[in-house]
């Protein structure tokens, strides 16, 4: 979807539908011929009301008449709400080119919401179904947001985050006999090869083995598919900016190894690679605004499957930085990688480091689909993860770290295991884990278990929902 910005009035745009914005206790600030926007208000068929919608024609157009609640509680999110079911409707409609007439007073965080909300709307997944009919709408084609100020920054901005998060989407809808580990470090390769700034270094799995990376390459051996560790660069400021290291796990389909999943479910375990894309799409989101910051990015791309050579429970590994780990349970793989690939960052120069994963069952139960976990050793980082997060919509919740929780993720055999023996506070000692290997590197960890698939928003549909990228634009950009 292309999305523009105008400071004309709808009418003297090309759209063929137009949505108006209305707010409690306010009227039509510009109506057509015959006051028929305001007209609808006064029949009761269109409602200031939060979420309500009517439709009418007038001067050649169709007219959506949006409500929007109290202004006071108009925000971001609310922004993308309306927008999306506004959109919904506008499909219906068959429509082609969709203007927004931007409320007066309204801020450009909120205007830009308005272009995400319709553009993640309008994504479908439909790889692998028959082409559409050529009459059949999946989405507008154009967006215009019309105001009485230049909003075209704002408007590229979002459009730009937009199709970055609906890219993720497409990663993570994509099945994993098709979205292999190799194809994951291809795709990030053509990317990079797309925008300059970006230098995707990718390691094979020798080479993962050959630089002493044990708790990844123990995951990996269960598959006849290679692992891939994608390394992801981005330069948009000099040399004397601190480095943000971004980690993604990226398994590409994890079903438990050994230690198998139950059946039920296991078709969704393609989404365990959601970390990876995130990390993937936000910074080349960031490289294609052209940022000012430096971003460094480490994805472990692997499968965890079941085989001859896969590893057992009871085995021993050693990570990167050499800390020995018993693996009680091959289905806690997630901390495997992401501990190499922690330590990875860190030899490679990040400053501060945000990992993001698709890790614990026990995140979900906590927190369901509302929020991400976040943990952190590191309370200034913790609050730029928390305030890029409010100001996105993608929610985090802060669970804490304790010298208690880190005492459970001690090994008998070896310095740590995987799984703990005593099965309470899943997701806080899955964070302990890897907070060991991030040491005292600022560092700020995102389960985002619940929310990577299946969102429950308007704008969202069944399937990857491309959580995190817009967090960790905004992290990047605010920090």
């Amino acid at each position: 979807m292309k999305a523009d910005a105008t400071t004309e009035s709808p009418l003297s745009t090309e759209a063929d539908t137009i949505v108006v914005g209305i707010f409690e206790g306010e009227d039509i600030a510009h109506d057509v011929r015959g006051e028929r926007l305001q007209g609808l208000l006064r029949s009761g068929e269109a409602n200031r009301a939060f979420k309500r919608l009517a439709v009418t024609h007038a001067e050649g157009r169709r007219w959506i008449v949006a409500g929007l609640g109290e202004r006071d509680r108009f925000d971001s999110e609310r922004a993308r709400t309306i927008a999306a079911l506004a959109h919904a409707r506008a499909r219906e409609l068959g429509t082609g080119t969709l203007c927004w007439e931007v409320p007066h007073h309204l801020d450009e965080a909120a205007a830009g919401a308005l272009v995400e909300g319709t553009i993640l709307q309008g994504y479908r997944f439909d790889r692998y179904r028959p082409a559409p009919e050529p009459n059949d709408k999946r989405a507008a084609e154009t967006l215009i947001l019309s105001a009485h100020h230049d909003l075209s920054g704002t408007v590229a901005a979002a459009a730009v985050i937009a199709g970055a998060q609906n890219r993720a989407r497409d990663l993570a809808n994509t099945p994993g006999n098709d979205l292999t580990p190799v194809a994951l470090a291809e795709y990030a390769q053509a990317m990079a090869a797309e925008l300059e700034a970006v230098t995707v270094e990718v390691l094979d799995e020798a080479a993962i083995r050959d630089q002493g990376m044990g708790a990844f390459a123990a995951v990996a051996q269960g598959s006849a598919q290679e692992a891939r560790l994608i390394r992801i660069e981005y330069a948009g400021a000099t040399a004397d900016v601190p480095v943000l290291g971004l980690i993604g796990k990226a398994v590409t389909f994890d079903s438990g190894g050994l230690s198998l999943k139950p059946a039920a479910g296991m078709a969704e375990m393609k989404f365990d690679m959601c970390g990876g894309a995130a990390v993937i799409e936000a910074i080349g989101a960031l490289a294609r605004l052209e940022a000012p910051v430096r971003v460094l990015g480490v994805i472990g791309a692997t499968e965890n499957l079941p085989s001859g050579t896969a590893i057992k429970p009871g085995d021993i590994v050693r990570a990167l930085d050499g800390t020995t780990i018993e693996v009680n349970n091959t289905d806690a793989e997630g901390r495997l990688v992401l501990a190499d690939c922690i330590a990875y960052a860190i030899r490679e120069g990040a400053g501060r480091l945000v990992d993001i994963a698709t890790l614990t069952g026990g995140i979900v139960v906590a927190l369901g689909s509302a929020h991400a976990g976040l943990l952190a050793n590191d309370d200034d980082l913790a609050a730029q993860v928390q305030a890029a997060g409010a100001n996105t919509g993608e929610l985090v919740w802060r669970l804490p770290l304790h010298r208690d929780y880190a005492e459970l993720v001690k090994g008998r055999y070896a310095q740590l295991t995987n799984l703990t023996e005593r099965r309470e506070a899943s997701s806080i000692t899955a964070a302990e884990f890897l907070h060991h290997f991030a040491g005292e590197t600022p560092w700020a960890h995102l389960d985002i278990a619940g929310t990577a698939w299946n969102g429950r928003r308007p704008y969202l549909d069944k399937g990857g929902t491309g959580f995190g990228v817009r967090l960790l634009v905004e992290l990047a950009r605010i920090g």
